[in-house]
C-alpha cells in the first residue's frame, strides 16, 4: 500500500479516527535525513498490511506540526486506535523502524 500524504485537514479522519495502528511520518522537502528515510517507509508500507502509512509535510501543514510537538524532523508517531503509542525522531535502518513499530504496538 502506498504511502498516503495528509493534511491538518484530514488527520482526524486519516489517522485519529482509524482502527488500528497509523505510522505518521513528519517530514519536509528540503529535509536530508527525510530522504534518506522516505524510501525505507515506504517499502514498509509494502511490507506491513496491517499498519497504515501516512506522510505530512511539515512546512505545508505547521499548526499540525506544532500541536504534536514536532521540532526536529524526521519525527515518526506511531498511533494505534487514536491514540499515541509511540514516537521517535531521526533516521535510521529498516530494523531500527521495524523494532520501533513493535515496541509500539505491543503497548
Amino acid at each position: 500500500m502506498a504511502v498516503a500524504q495528509i493534511s491538518q485537514n484530514n488527520f482526524q479522519k486519516e489517522v485519529l479516527d482509524q482502527k488500528g495502528a497509523v505510522f505518521i511520518d513528519f517530514y519536509a522537502d528540503w529535509c536530508g535525513p527525510c530522504k534518506v528515510t522516505s524510501p525505507i517507509v515506504d517499502e514498509l508500507s509494502e511490507e506491513m498490511k496491517d499498519v497504515k502509512f501516512v506522510k505530512v509535510n511539515v512546512d505545508e501543514n505547521q499548526q499540525l506540526a506544532s500541536s504534536y510537538s514536532i521540532f526536529s524532523i524526521p519525527t515518526f508517531l506511531i498511533v494505534k486506535n487514536g491514540k499515541i503509542v509511540g514516537q521517535f525522531v531521526g533516521a535510521m535502518g529498516k530494523e531500527g523502524f521495524v523494532s520501533e513499530i513493535n515496541q509500539a504496538l505491543q503497548k
